[in-house]
């Protein structure tokens, strides 16, 4: 039997700045599964994974998932300067009901790093602290936004092991990212496809153009 899906999206339309930038959006995510987001800057990539976390109100369409099952992940880490590696991490295990972030810690090459003060960290390992917050999360869908932003080559092959590990537990992942992962039967959608269409002019207004 097959299982129900992590995230149903139908008919989906969002907007920045009141403007709509994206419609028609349909998808699903099952357990296993992950989508990574393509496309050109301004797309809409952000606006979308904004939308599907519940961050803002998209204009149509409906998205489904269970509550409290999805996690995001910005452009921001998350990071508080003054506090150490290992509380930040403890933090946000205290925010999502979970205790241990060894794992996390080592997943991300952070172990040798848990008692230094995050504001010293540099910015690749300020992002990876930011993604081992996704480890103590529990939650099964997660969406990112530009994950890898930051990191070089051998962070980013972290960062993909724990994309290859969460999906084997049976989560799933929204991606927008333009880095290559390796990641084997990973779907791609090209959102250039769903770009909203112009409002048209009502005549009074072609009068004055």
């Amino acid at each position: 039997m097959a299982r129900a899906p992590l995230l149903s999206v139908r008919n989906l339309r969002v907007a920045r700045g009141g403007v709509d930038v994206l419609e028609g959006v349909t998808m699903s995510v099952a357990p296993g599964e992950a989508v990574v987001l393509r496309g050109p800057n301004g797309v809409g990539k952000t606006t979308l994974l904004r939308a599907l976390a519940g961050v803002q109100p998209p204009r149509e369409g409906n998205v489904e998932l269970e509550p409290d099952s999805a996690v995001l992940t910005g452009h921001k880490d998350g990071v508080k300067a003054t506090l150490s590696v290992a509380e930040n991490l403890g933090f946000w295990a205290d925010v999502f009901g979970t205790k241990d972030i060894s794992a996390a810690l080592a997943a991300f090459d952070l172990t040798d790093l848990r008692d230094r003060l995050a504001g010293t960290l540099s910015a690749g390992q300020t992002r990876r602290l930011g993604l081992a917050r996704l480890l103590v999360s529990g939650r099964k869908l997660w969406l990112l936004d530009e994950p890898t932003v930051s990191l070089d080559t051998g962070a980013v092959g972290m960062f993909a092991a724990a994309v290859r590990a969460h999906l084997a537990e049976g989560g799933g992942a929204v991606m927008a990212t333009h880095i290559a992962l390796g990641l084997d039967g990973v779907a791609e959608m090209d959102l250039s496809t769903f770009r909203a269409r112009a409002p048209a002019h009502d005549d009074f207004d072609e009068a004055f153009l």
